[in-house]
């Protein structure tokens, strides 16, 4: 196999190349940004965006499977900037799909959001078949990539698999980024810092560490499934006050907190629903949060 992951410089790209890498398939990187200093002998780089047709033709060149993680806005800023997140993220993944198509590559698998293309949920657990209602451009963006990979499919015959994922955290995921709330806490408790709380920190979400993500992506890429849209999540939620007080827990220490008013893109809770991908790939996550958390401490702890 010979595998492009667009967006391989990010949090969880650099972990699955890494993987896959170890596993003996030809890796390739197409990403914005500089190039990672701990590239090995079966990982090539090439610096570009998926704005950049060129770039992805070059990186493409050679490869039967792509990887698809690369986004340019997160949930927070993408209300802000509706027009550049869809100039961004929809039309350089058209352009991409294009590539894909010409290029012959058997499958694409895209990284997708379980936490925002299903909006407020009726149902906890959400399962894959719950209405799609976004609250926040990012939502949108991701879901109408969702479908102009199905209409592909159809009109190009481009394989394709679709993780839906929760909150990604782990060792590696920037604590000062922006995006993850465990990273930033973590980071913050560590330094001594206060955390701030968008609401009364009752808001519940389903978090999943990295290694068990990345599982999940080499697995669906391996198969060929009755279904193609899959949660990856960890099957249980988890409020913000609870993740304050596990880190309280592995810090040792009081945790100042500052409550803040709550987002209007916040939904109140997501936990999704991992069956169908526990039944068609065998996949079930294998880190526990205490033991996930344990993890990021000690990676946080020796960054400081």
């Amino acid at each position: 196999m010979r595998c492009l992951v667009v967006g391989g410089a990010g949090f969880i790209g650099w972990k699955l190349v890494a993987e896959l890498a170890r596993t003996g398939r030809f890796v390739r990187i197409l990403d914005q940004v500089p190039r990672r200093p701990e590239l090995q002998k079966r990982i090539s780089y090439i610096k570009g965006s998926m704005e950049n047709e060129s770039a992805i033709s070059r990186a493409m060149d050679g490869c039967d499977t792509v990887f698809h993680l690369a986004c340019a806005m997160c949930p927070k800023t993408s209300n802000d900037d509706p027009i550049q997140d869809i100039r961004s993220n929809v039309l350089g993944t058209l352009k991409l799909l294009n590539v894909c198509v010409a290029s012959r590559v058997h499958k694409l698998i895209f990284v997708s959001s379980g936490g925002t293309v299903y909006g407020i949920p009726q149902i906890l657990p959400i399962p894959e078949d719950h209405p799609t209602r976004p609250i926040c451009s990012y939502g949108i963006s991701k879901l109408a990539i969702e479908k102009y990979l199905h209409l592909y499919h159809l009109l190009h015959g481009l394989d394709y698999s679709i993780l839906r994922l929760s909150n990604a955290y782990g060792e590696g995921q920037d604590p000062e980024r922006g995006q993850g709330a465990i990273a930033a806490f973590l980071w913050r408790a560590i330094k001594s810092r206060p955390i701030e709380i968008w609401g009364d920190g009752s808001v519940i979400r389903d978090y999943v560490h990295v290694d068990d993500i990345v599982r999940a992506l080499v697995m669906v890429s391996n198969e060929t499934t009755q279904d193609r849209i899959f949660n990856v999540g960890s099957g249980r939620g988890t409020s913000l006050k609870e993740i304050i007080n596990l880190i309280q827990r592995l810090v040792h220490k009081k945790i100042e907190v500052h409550y803040k008013p709550p987002r209007s893109f916040d939904v109140p809770a997501v936990v999704l629903d991992i069956q169908r991908i526990q039944k068609q790939l065998g996949w079930t996550p294998q880190v526990s949060l205490m033991d996930g958390l344990k993890r990021a401490t000690e990676w946080l702890k020796f960054l400081s």
